[in-house]
């Protein structure tokens, strides 16, 4: 599996404007609208606020993976911020999250869900690989990194 191929330039935005999570949402959310992935942007980001509810998905070390299940997902789509300043998260280690990866899996797969979520914590725990996406000045350098790493 690789989180390259579910990602695109235009399915990365290198400055967040969002300062909170309630914020960060539908801002995430807007990328799968312009992208035509996702057509009901307010469904979209109640998912991941009712998903958020149950515990927060700031997992620590500066990166939140908002996800949840959504109908219209064939398969699992992801977008990726990156916000210079840091969100207010709530995160599991009390910090700001300064990389936020999206996930809409499809309910009737879980397994594909479980294998990007497992692939995107692999990823992070490379020491400085999150130092040079944050550090990156294009969404392409963004995506080059990831493949790279992969």
């Amino acid at each position: 599996m690789k989180i390259s191929e579910y990602l695109n330039p235009s399915l990365i935005k290198l400055n967040l404007e969002s300062l909170t999570k309630e914020e960060l949402f539908p801002e995430m959310v807007q990328l799968f609208v312009k992208n035509g992935l996702v057509k009901d942007a307010a469904a979209a980001v109640r998912i991941l606020e009712e998903r958020e509810e149950k515990m927060s998905t700031g997992v620590g070390n500066g990166i939140g993976l908002p996800h949840g299940k959504l109908p219209e997902a064939k398969q699992s789509m992801l977008a990726l911020g990156i916000s210079r300043d840091g969100i207010e998260y709530d995160s599991l280690d009390g910090e700001p999250v300064y990389i936020v990866i999206a996930i809409f899996a499809n309910p009737e797969n879980p397994s594909q869900h479980i294998e990007v979520l497992a692939e995107i914590s692999r990823l992070f725990a490379i020491p400085e690989f999150s130092m040079r996406v944050r550090a990156a000045k294009s969404a392409q350098e963004v995506l080059d990194i990831i493949a790279a790493q992969e």
